[in-house]
C-alpha cells in the first residue's frame, strides 16, 4: 500500500433497489481478491453477500446500512462504501456520499432509470460526486444498453456517452466492445476471471466504428488536444483516456460501462474505469468552514503536515462494540 494519494479512489456505488448493486460489489471484491467465493444475494446459498451482515438485508436482499471495505486493483487501491438504494433510508445515503470522492451509479439493463435512480442521482449532484455508469443485468431478457444510456440522458440529464458496447445481447450477452482500445473483450472461466482480448467480430465492426465515432466526438469537448488529434486522424488511447478523466472530473461526462455482474461479465473493466477516471482524493475540492473567524468558507487541502480534518460519517454498534468510520480529510 503506498502513501501516494493518487492511488486512492473512494468510491460509492448507488443504485435504485434491485439494480444488483450488491450483487457487483461482490464480484467486486472477488475479483480483487478480497474474497474467495461469491455468494448470491437473496440467500440461496444460506450464507448471502458479503456487506450484507444485518440479519434482515440478507434475508430481503437489500442493503440498509453503508458499510465500508476496500480493495486493490491495477496497483490502486479502491475504498467502498456501500450506500443503500432503497428510499427509506435516504439519510443513510446523504452521510455516505458525503465522504465519497466518485461514484459508480448502477442502472438496470431492464429497467433502466427508475425513480430512486433519479433521487440518489439528485444527491450526488448536490454534493458534486463525479461519476461512471454501469448498466448491468444486460443478461436479462428485454434488455437494452442503448436504450438506458439514451434514458441517462433525457430523464436525468447526463452528458452519457457509451464507452462499450454489448456484444450480443440478453441470453447471448457475451461481452462488450471496448471503443477506446477498439478490441472485444470476454470473460471466461468459471467466474468470469480469464478476460480475454480479441478482435472486434466482424458483424459488430461498422456499429463499433459509428459508437466510437460519437464517443470521441463528446469527449473532444474536454480536449482541444483530441480535437487536433482526431481532424489528423493519429487518435491515441492516452489522449482519449485523459479526455473522459476530464470530463467526468468536471462532472460534465459520464461515461457508460456495460456487464451483467450476476453472470460476472464486464466487472473488471469497469473496475479498470474506476482507476482510470475517477478522482484521486486530491483532486476533488473539499469545503469546511472556520469556526474561529465566523464560519468562513475555506478549501480543505490533502496534506499530511496540515491539522487533522476528518468526518464521523457513521456508528456501528457491532459485536467489539461501537465502530465510529471517519474520513480524513
Amino acid at each position: 500500500m503506498s502513501n501516494d494519494l493518487s492511488t486512492i479512489r473512494n468510491i460509492g456505488i448507488s443504485a435504485h433497489i434491485d439494480s444488483g448493486k450488491t450483487t457487483l460489489t461482490e464480484r467486486i471484491l472477488y475479483y480483487t481478491g478480497r474474497i474467495h467465493q461469491m455468494h448470491e444475494v437473496r440467500g440461496k446459498d444460506e450464507v448471502g453477500a458479503t456487506m450484507d451482515s444485518m440479519d434482515l438485508e440478507r434475508e430481503r436482499g437489500i442493503t440498509i446500512q453503508s458499510a465500508a471495505t476496500h480493495c486493490d486493483w491495477a496497483g490502486h487501491q479502491i475504498n467502498i462504501i456501500d450506500t443503500p438504494g432503497h428510499v427509506d433510508f435516504t439519510i443513510e445515503v446523504e452521510r455516505s456520499l458525503r465522504v465519497l470522492d466518485g461514484a459508480i451509479l448502477v442502472l438496470c439493463g431492464v429497467a433502466g432509470v427508475q425513480s430512486q435512480s433519479m433521487t440518489v442521482d439528485r444527491q450526488m449532484r448536490r454534493y458534486n460526486v463525479p461519476r461512471l455508469a454501469f448498466v448491468n443485468k444486460l443478461d436479462r431478457s428485454g434488455a437494452n444498453a442503448f436504450r438506458v444510456a439514451g434514458q441517462l440522458r433525457d430523464k436525468l440529464k447526463h452528458n452519457a456517452v457509451l464507452m462499450q458496447i454489448p456484444i450480443g445481447s440478453e441470453d447471448r450477452f457475451a461481452g462488450v466492445v471496448d471503443l477506446v482500445k477498439m478490441k472485444a473483450y470476454y470473460f471466461e472461466g468459471d467466474d468470469g476471471n480469464q478476460v480475454v482480448e480479441k478482435p472486434i467480430p466482424s458483424d459488430l465492426e461498422a456499429e463499433a466504428a459509428e459508437y466510437r465515432e460519437k464517443m470521441l466526438d463528446a469527449v473532444s469537448m474536454f480536449s482541444e488536444e483530441l480535437m487536433e488529434s482526431i481532424l489528423e486522424e493519429r487518435v491515441t488511447e492516452e489522449q482519449v483516456v485523459a479526455a473522459v478523466r476530464e470530463g467526468v472530473l468536471s462532472l460534465e461526462l459520464t461515461p457508460v460501462f456495460l456487464g451483467s455482474a450476476y453472470k460476472n461479465k464486464g466487472v473488471q473493466k469497469l473496475l479498470d474505469a474506476v482507476t482510470l477516471y475517477l478522482p484521486a482524493p486530491n483532486e476533488v475540492h473539499n469545503k469546511g468552514v472556520d469556526l474561529d473567524h465566523e464560519e468562513a468558507e475555506i478549501e480543505i487541502v490533502a496534506d499530511p503536515d496540515k491539522p487533522l480534518v476528518a468526518l464521523a460519517f457513521k456508528l456501528d454498534d457491532g459485536r467489539y462494540g461501537q465502530l465510529t468510520y471517519i474520513r480524513v480529510y
